[in-house]
């Protein structure tokens, strides 16, 4: 208590993310009823709270520390984030269960990440190997995006793909592996939280390929 205590007084960015993710938690997901479930009873909040603190012992040097807690939720929560990754504010992690952020992986302002989501490296390779998530992206749900690749600002990635490559902004793929699929005329998905691949969206919300791209792209 003591610890967590003292981050949160030192970090007036930690307080300010906090607040903006309990924001993300009760205006993308419909099952929460209201600020107080979220802060008392949902684990994804939890998890990434206790990441945010782990993330500034980690930067403090105390990495050991910041490694018992990662090991601590993931024990408790099925929530596996390792304390130096970055990740920005207005997250949702919505249902948290089996979801895998790496070391080097970053993540930018207002992402929401489906549960069983995969954030990995390629191989045995150190250094910067984990993807990068742009602003305002949906990731859906059993996602696997592996090695030092890009999720564009306001992509959109369909449950159950596995993304090899890089994926351009406010576009949406799917597959295994992933090609793209559309491009989003939302400019952030990740607020709408639409991640279905239905006839009806794609009518509504997806952009065809004319004048972007001459049939699907493999990423």
């Amino acid at each position: 208590m003591d610890i967590f205590c003292d981050v949160l007084v030192q970090n007036r960015g930690i307080k300010r993310a906090l607040r903006m993710d309990l924001q993300a938690f009760k205006e993308r997901d419909p099952s929460c009823l209201s600020y107080c479930s979220a802060l008392l009873y949902l684990k994804g909040y939890h998890s990434l709270q206790t990441h945010r603190v782990a993330h500034a012992l980690w930067n403090q040097g105390r990495k050991v520390l910041a490694l018992a807690l990662q090991s601590r939720v993931s024990e408790v929560f099925g929530v596996d984030i390792h304390p130096a990754a970055k990740i920005g504010e207005g997250i949702l992690l919505d249902h948290g269960t089996g979801l895998v952020i790496g070391e080097t992986a970053v993540i930018g302002d207002r992402v929401s990440l489906m549960q069983g989501v995969t954030l990995g490296g390629s191989g045995k390779e150190t250094g910067d190997r984990h993807p990068k998530v742009g602003e305002g992206a949906l990731i859906g749900a059993g996602v696997i995006v592996l090695g030092n690749i890009k999720i564009g600002e306001g992509a959109m990635i369909a449950s159950g793909s596995l993304v090899l490559k890089d994926v351009p902004q406010h576009s949406m793929a799917a597959g295994i592996p992933a090609k793209v699929i559309g491009y989003l005329k939302e400019q952030v998905p990740s607020l709408t939280m639409k991640h279905d691949a239905s006839k009806e969206f794609f009518e509504h919300v997806a952009v065809g390929h004319e004048g972007r791209s001459n049939g699907d792209v493999d990423i």
